[in-house]
Order: C-alpha cells, then structure tokens, then sequence
C-alpha cells in the first residue's frame, strides 16, 4: 500500500445493477486498507431525470481532475435516445486505448480452460465517431475514420506492453482484403510498429476468420490488437470463452486518465434483488488498483477472488452458485483475512 496516500477517485454506480456490484466494490476496496475519497456521479437517464443532463459538467470535471474514475454499467438505448455514456466519455477524454485481459477464474469449468489472452482495442475511431445521416430518405450513411495516428499510438501501446509484461505474439486483426484504404492503413502502421519489437512475434488474421479460429483453437493467440468496432465484437467474444462478460474486466486508458468499468449490461431485469454478480467490476477494479501501484491490494484481492471460485464457495446464480450479491462481497472479504 503506498503509505498515507489517499487516492480520490470519481465512482459511477451506474444504473441496473450498477449500484449494487459498485457498493459490493467498495467495501472490498476500502477494506484492503488504502485511502479513498470517492466522488460519486450519476449518469444516464438518472442524472437526465435530476440534472437535465445525460452527463452532468460537474462528472467531466471530476474526472478531469482525479484522472481516474471506476464505472458500473449504465443503459444505453437501442436505436434511439441519448448516446452510449462510455463512447461518450472515451471520446471525451482521449482514452484510446481499451484493455481487457481475458482469463479463466479458477474452478468454474468452460470449454476451454487455460485461457489467457488480451485484448488491445482502438477506442476512439472507427464507426464509433458516430458521423451518420440521412443521404436520402431510406438511405442512411455511416462515415467510418482511420488515422495514421489513432492507429500507430494503439498499436505502440500494445507492443509495448508486451515488451513490459512478457507477452511474446500479437495479431493484428482486419478486413484489409476489401476495406483496403482504411483497415490498410491500420495495418501499416502496426506492421511500422512491430519493426520495433523484433523480440515480438507479429501476426495479420483477418476479421471472420478470427471469430471462427477463436472458437476453435483460442490458444493460437495471445494478444490481439483491433480497431474499434471489431474489437468491441471480438472482446465479448473472447468473454464469452471464459464464462461471461460477467467475469472480465476492462480499462480506458490514455496518458493522461483512466476510466475502469464492467461492460456487461445493466439488467433492470433483476435489479434490486440482490442477485448480481460483481466479479467484473471487482476484476476492474484490480486493474484500478494496479494502475495507482497499489499492488500488494490488487493481489490480495485477486487471490481471495480466485480462492473463492477455486473452492466454489459464495458464487452467484450466474455461475452456478446461490449466494446473493453481498454474500459474494462478504466471502471475499473473508477470504482477505
């Protein structure tokens, strides 16, 4: 723990079930023994419904001054409505990069165990700028952007990376053979990049044959380095490998801030009930804590977390188990000592 610091952080609940996995969070964090302030925010149609705003000024600011917040999952709507709060805030605040780790929890079988993949994606481009209109009526175009830039500073991040952390392979994955230009130009700057790395074997896999392969020989790859819109899909891919996207985590990150938030939907469905699942926000926050170098709280928490799943003890409904959402809270913290 670093010794009198106090980390002040901006928390988003969320809405859903964001409120509860966000306090499960919490108390495990607050229980390692570092210091936070946390500065909480709604956002969505909670804070449109109090505020008038879908993201509240005073949020941005927040974020803008702290540098790193932690996320529950907030709705977005489906074919209308306000637009995604994640995209949202990436575009907002630079953060290019979205990692996310892909690995099996201990004791909760899947096809296939032993898996450990990350995942690079470019963030802040792509389809996801949403630049749409109406050409005509019945005729709607969507403006797809790549850069020179967007494209080589992901792809420098995910070497390097690998160069800090042991990864030895990185695929670039594309659709170069008919988005030629603009998934072409990706491709070069990743191939410019890895001449860099010559320690680091690099590799091109194009988009569907990826999906297939992953499914049927994953261990091929070990980190895959995407733009934006193939690697949301691939991402939920991947987790879906592993058991859910109930059980990964997921970073933002740029230079300068870092948003730390679970990806899974906010199921309304079951909100309130006390059923939830907070694993990936917990997972997330490890990474949280990881990113403040607090990393004898990060692998406290994380061996208590896998020694739940080791043991098969507390787990909720989704995973097989009958424990409630503070009852998983309170296992790992047990598990903490």
């Amino acid at each position: 723990m670093t010794e009198g610091k106090t980390h002040r952080v901006t928390l988003i609940p969320g809405d859903g079930i964001g409120p509860e996995v966000t306090q499960a969070v919490v108390r495990i964090l607050e229980a390692t023994g570092v210091k936070f302030e946390w500065e909480r925010f709604a956002a969505g149609a909670e804070a449109y419904e109090a505020q008038g705003e879908y993201i509240p000024a005073a949020l941005y600011e927040s974020i803008e001054r702290n540098r790193v917040a932690l996320k529950g999952p907030v709705t977005t709507p489906v074919g209308g409505g306000f637009k995604s709060i994640n995209v949202t805030l990436r575009k907002r605040f630079d953060l290019y990069a979205n990692f996310r780790p892909i690995r099996n929890l201990p004791g909760l079988e899947t096809k296939w165990p032993g898996v450990d993949l990350i995942v690079v994606r470019e963030n802040t481009e792509g389809e996801y700028l949403g630049l749409e209109h109406e050409v005509i009526p019945g005729v709607v175009e969507a403006i797809k952007v790549i850069t020179e830039k967007g494209s080589t500073r992901i792809a420098r991040f995910a070497f390097e990376y690998a160069h800090k952390h042991g990864r030895k392979k990185i695929h670039a994955i594309h659709k170069a053979n008919i988005m030629k230009m603009s998934d072409g130009l990706f491709l070069r700057c990743a191939r410019a990049v890895a001449e860099e790395y010559p320690g680091i074997q690099y590799g091109e896999h194009i988009i569907d044959n990826t999906c297939m392969q992953l499914v049927m020989h994953p261990f091929q790859y070990d980190m895959l380095l995407l733009e934006n819109l193939y690697g949301d899909i691939v991402s939920d891919l991947c987790a879906g490998l592993v058991g859910g996207l109930g059980l990964v985590p997921s970073a933002n990150l740029s230079a300068e801030c870092a948003i730390f938030e679970a990806v899974h939907g906010s199921a309304p469905d079951i909100a309130g009930m006390d059923i939830a699942n907070p694993t990936a926000l917990l997972q997330s926050a490890i990474l949280m804590l990881r990113h403040l170098d607090e990393m004898a709280a990060a692998d406290c928490i994380e061996d208590a977390l896998e020694a739940m799943y080791r043991e098969r003890k507390a787990l909720t409904r989704d995973v097989g188990g009958t424990a409630g959402t503070s009852e998983f809270a309170d296992a790992v913290l047990a598990g903490m000592g």
